[in-house]
């Protein structure tokens, strides 16, 4: 329990902090298995779009602080690589 006014409003604001990001989380979790689903697909338009999505929530997660941009560089090279491997399976 907070015995002092500043930590009153350090539990406020990390409640706060916690919602967002793991709202923001979920979000990029939901898109990259959105993309990954579609990678089992045949489509190769749903796949450029999938990646397109999936990279640009990895890129506002790393902008706001919610991943390392070293995790999202990783993350979408791993992604492109993917859909690059698929594309040229075909």
């Amino acid at each position: 329990m907070a015995n002092t006014k500043s930590a009153e409003k350090a539990n406020r604001q990390s409640t706060k902090h916690r919602a967002r990001n793991s709202h923001a989380n979920s979000t990029l979790r939901t898109s990259v298995r959105k993309f990954r689903d579609t990678l089992e697909g045949a489509d190769a338009a749903a796949v450029t779009t999938g990646l397109k999505a999936a990279v640009r929530e990895i890129a506002k997660a790393a902008s706001k602080g919610i991943i390392h941009k070293s995790q999202a560089a990783r993350r979408i090279s791993r992604l492109s690589k993917a859909a690059h491997a698929k594309s040229v399976a075909k």
